[in-house]
């Protein structure tokens, strides 16, 4: 066949949906975001045989791992689907997302299980449903159109609803209480009113409430103090989880002990959800470490750097606030497993076990692709129809 007869399965002359789709996406992205889903699908098989241990009613060593393939296909399925979204599609299932998880979440006090001394689920018989992952997403992309509705100065208060909106969903997390979730929904949040347009004077002053927030936090919810006790003082209380995890990532060395081989894990909590990093350290080294790292960084760097080239002020804004959603709750879980800060019981992206995480996350990732995918006028220079950008403050 010669090359001026071959066809590509999708021809750029293919209208369709789908090939629209195909080449206007990032595939680079998408790409990373799909390895790292597959990378969580093996390492549920290398933690699921020792994760059962705690659990005598379940008898089938891989019985997280067979679920974990149902949580990554759903969530794949759910990233591809969101991210055929048009920016107007993703402001809709984003405010479903927010206002349903905030009823999900005013409802958990007395309609949730509680773990742990903290109601964060709601049994839905086979799995648990957590609320407050798809608050994330749904609060970053609702606050980026506000704010983008605010620099239009047609009077509408979207600096107030967007504060309004999270200070709702903080107060709902706190309840849990889930002092780790508020910290990166907030923190994420108020990245994103920083690249709508806030003046740097505003900086320092929403810096020192936010200090001022973390030191209120310490002296309200005992286990906070705690966490932070032990983070400090590890010598005077109980350290068992972080210290199995830094022992099994030690173990692991450069290249692991290889598949199935990892001993340390057999002693870490939470192996399978929040520590899932320090069994795939063990079995595979720091070659694996330093992929999974180099894959969220070039999710965050790639996605960042074509956020900030996009025209319109929503969707620049809320793809960057969606990226950096995905990379803190990374860095946040893999500082944890270093010992680098106290245990926040964060999910690692697309690798822990978990449906919430794993669906939210494929919402995240799904809204980012669609944000930033080639339309026309998205990216080239002069084509920017929205009126200039305003500061959002005096």
């Amino acid at each position: 066949m010669s090359h001026g007869s071959y066809s590509h399965p999708f021809s750029r002359n293919d209208q369709s949906l789908i090939a629209r789709w195909f080449w206007t996406v990032d595939r680079g992205l998408l790409g990373a975001a799909l390895t790292l889903v597959a990378l969580g699908v093996s390492l549920s098989f290398a933690s699921s045989p020792a994760a059962i241990l705690a659990d005598e009613s379940i008898t089938d060593p891989f019985h997280y791992s067979w679920r974990m393939i149902v949580w990554a296909s759903m969530g794949t399925t759910l990233m591809l689907t969101t991210s055929l979204l048009s920016p107007r599609g993703v402001r809709r299932i984003a405010v479903l997302a927010l206002f349903g998880a905030i009823v999900v979440m005013a409802a958990l006090p007395f309609i949730g299980d509680t773990v742990k001394g903290a109601a964060r689920w709601v049994n839905l018989g086979p799995f648990s449903l957590q609320p407050s992952e798809f608050a994330k997403p749904g609060l970053i992309v609702f606050a980026a159109w506000m704010f983008a509705e605010a620099q239009k100065g047609q009077g509408v208060p979207g600096v107030s609803i967007a504060f309004g909106l999270w200070a709702l969903t903080v107060g709902l997390l706190l309840i849990q209480p889930d002092i780790g979730q508020t910290l990166l929904i907030t923190t994420t949040f108020m990245a994103v009113f920083f690249m709508a347009g806030v003046p740097l004077k505003w900086v320092a002053v929403i810096a020192a409430m936010g200090a001022g927030g973390v030191v209120s936090l310490y002296f309200t919810f005992s286990h906070m103090r705690d966490r932070l006790s032990r983070f400090l003082s590890p010598e005077t209380t109980d350290t068992h989880q972080i210290d199995k995890a830094s022992e099994a990532i030690r173990a692991g060395g450069l290249v692991g002990r290889g598949i199935g081989e990892g001993v340390m894990k057999r002693s870490v909590p939470d192996l399978h959800t929040d520590f899932i990093y320090s069994v795939g350290a063990e079995e595979f080294g720091l070659v694996l470490s330093l992929i999974l790292i180099g894959l969220y960084a070039f999710i965050v760097i790639r996605g960042m750097k074509k956020a900030m080239k996009l025209n319109d002020p929503f969707e620049q804004t809320a793809a960057a606030g969606l990226f950096m959603l995905i990379g803190l709750q990374a860095c946040i879980n893999v500082a944890v497993n270093l010992n680098l800060i106290p245990t926040k019981g964060m999910t690692l992206p697309f690798i822990s076990y978990g449906g919430s995480s794993m669906m939210a996350m494929g919402l995240t990732m799904g809204f980012a692709l669609a944000l930033t995918r080639r339309r026309p006028g998205a990216y080239e220079p002069g084509s920017n129809i929205s009126p200039p950008r305003r500061r959002l403050l005096p």
